[in-house]
Order: C-alpha cells, then sequence, then structure tokens
C-alpha cells in the first residue's frame, strides 16, 4: 500500500512538473500562474501544493532539470574537446524535443536576467566544459596558449545566443545547423591543425539523443 502511494505521488509530481513546463514555455516565469499549471497538470491545487510550495519552487525544479544532459560526463572514460561538442547537440536535440528542457532554458534565461540574476546554471555549464577542456588542452587538443576557463565561458555564451537566435528566427529549427556553424568557425582557432581530424563539428554518431527525453 504504502509503496502504491508513493508512485502515485510520484505520477502527481512528474504530471505538475509538466504541466508547469507547458505554461513556462509558453508565457516564461511572471505570465504563468499556478491555476495555469494546475490546469495543463489535471491535479487540483492541493496536491500542487503538497509537492511544490510555490510558482520558484517549480521553476528552480525545472531549471535544475535543464542541465540533465551533462550528468552523465563523469562516467565518461575520456572526456575532451569531442564531448563538449556531443554536449551542445545534445542540448539542442533536447531544446527541440523536450519540453521540460526548453521550459528550464526560457527560466534560465528570465531569472539570469537584470530583473532576476541568478549565474548559478551558467557557472554549471561553465564548470562542465571545463573539465572537459582541461584534459583536452593536455593532450594536445587546444593550443596551450589558450586559457579553458574563458573558452568554456565563450562557449556557453555563444550557445546561449544561438539557440535564443534560432528560437526567435526558426523556433530552433535550424539550431543544430546553427551549432554546427559554430563549431566550424570555433575549431581552427582553437584547435592544432595536425589534430583537427579528430574533431566532428555536426557531433558523433554515437551520441543518444533520445536519452535526453522525459
Amino acid at each position: 500500500m504504502a509503496r502504491a502511494r508513493q508512485e502515485r505521488a510520484e505520477i502527481t509530481r512528474q504530471a505538475i512538473l509538466d504541466g508547469a513546463a507547458t505554461a513556462f514555455d509558453l508565457s516564461g516565469f511572471e505570465g504563468t500562474s499556478l491555476s495555469d499549471v494546475v490546469k495543463n497538470a489535471g491535479v487540483t491545487k492541493g496536491a500542487l501544493y503538497f509537492h511544490f510550495p510555490s510558482k520558484e519552487a517549480l521553476a528552480r525544479v525545472l531549471m535544475d532539470e535543464q542541465i540533465q544532459v551533462r550528468e552523465h560526463v563523469p562516467t565518461i572514460e575520456d572526456p575532451g574537446l569531442q564531448t563538449v561538442i556531443d554536449l551542445t547537440h545534445q542540448m539542442a536535440h533536447g531544446l527541440r524535443s523536450n519540453i521540460r528542457i526548453r521550459a528550464g532554458i526560457r527560466l534560465v534565461i528570465e531569472f539570469g536576467s537584470f530583473t532576476h540574476p541568478d549565474p548559478t546554471p551558467y557557472d554549471a555549464w561553465i564548470d562542465t566544459c571545463h573539465s572537459c577542456l582541461t584534459p583536452a588542452q593536455q593532450r594536445g587538443d587546444i593550443f596551450p596558449s589558450l586559457d579553458v576557463q574563458e573558452l568554456s565561458t565563450l562557449l556557453v555564451g555563444a550557445f546561449t545566443g544561438i539557440q535564443v537566435t534560432s528560437y526567435v528566427r526558426t523556433r530552433r529549427e535550424d539550431l543544430h545547423a546553427r551549432v554546427t556553424d559554430l563549431w566550424k568557425f570555433l575549431l581552427p582557432s582553437i584547435v592544432p591543425p595536425e589534430r583537427m581530424n579528430r574533431f566532428i563539428p555536426t557531433g558523433t554518431p554515437e551520441t543518444d539523443p533520445p536519452a535526453l527525453t522525459h
């Protein structure tokens, strides 16, 4: 009985997060009410408050979820530059196919604005890039003169701008192409010529985007 109750509670929690993601993706944080979440989720307000004390608590969970693509990085045997390339394409896939990732990214951008500045999600992504690019530089895949922290910060900023522009212009239909362009232009400036053939700007074929879907 207790296990059945726990399973039902988790189903309800996930439904609430899906409903919140739908509302946040459409209207943003300020434009979403808890009534919108309840309507989309098909639950009562009492059920919502049982799992989440506030709209901000819902937003925080979705913002944390948008970085799920980087969770498997510590298990990669030899993370490096291609790992970062693949992560950007995996995130691009998630933005096109997973409403919870889309909502999380929109919230990250809104909470990172001048009104509600919060650098935490950006710092987390920068740290992930840094953890991959440091060994890449040690292996000779990145010019030794480059500052890996600065490069990581640039990449996160560039991807953020690219996905926003892609959303505005094409509703992200061209996002993979624009991410590929980023790497085509960037790789020659950070990778020694003799190492260039090691990297695939379009991402490795073995990358498994469906793993991002909820």
